[in-house]
């Protein structure tokens, strides 16, 4: 299946679901206990571009603990240089205590780049999975922290290194 056919079904099955969702009146349990959210990214440096969207979900079990699931895409061109990144993700969320957030999230893009060489072009298609762990500070509905790939290998995440901030936000 192509990204185009890939992402216009997953968008039709999402919206599927959350129809049958508004058909009652009243929201099932389930549905008072599923938080919408995820990022959005955009970065521009001199001769490069990065864009980034992350929309996911999360199921409350209780104030402590939540899991959920995201999809990622990610587009960057810096001089010649392609990249495009596109997966998922699954998340697993713990609050010892509401203002402490620790997580676990396993994650698996698909990595398309092109780099400018000489003399010939370098095109590398593969996946590249990441597990990260996390530790944030919580208020409300956003936490700010840090999370780390304990998968990271330098010639083939697209990250910078294994260490990397983050913000999630659900509403």
């Amino acid at each position: 299946m192509s990204l185009k056919n890939t992402l216009l079904f997953m968008a039709a099955c999402l919206l599927v679901q959350l129809s049958f969702g508004q058909l009652g009146s009243q929201k099932s349990d389930f549905w008072r206990r599923v938080n919408f959210g995820g990022g959005l990214g955009l970065g521009f440096t001199n001769g490069g571009f990065n864009a980034s969207v992350s929309p996911s979900a999360i199921y409350n079990f209780n104030e402590q603990f939540a899991t959920g699931v995201s999809l990622n895409f990610n587009y960057a061109k810096f001089n010649e240089d392609k990249l495009l990144a596109y997966g998922g993700s699954i998340l697993s969320l713990y609050n010892p205590i509401p203002q402490i957030q620790l997580s676990a999230e396993l994650e698996q893009l698909r990595i398309n780049r092109t780099l400018q060489g000489f003399p010939d072009d370098i095109k590398d298609n593969y996946w590249s999975p990441a597990l990260f762990l996390g530790l944030g500070y919580r208020t409300n509905n956003v936490t700010i922290g840090l999370r780390y790939d304990i998968l990271y290998d330098d010639e083939r995440s697209i990250y910078p290194n294994a260490l990397l901030p983050f913000v999630r936000v659900y509403f």
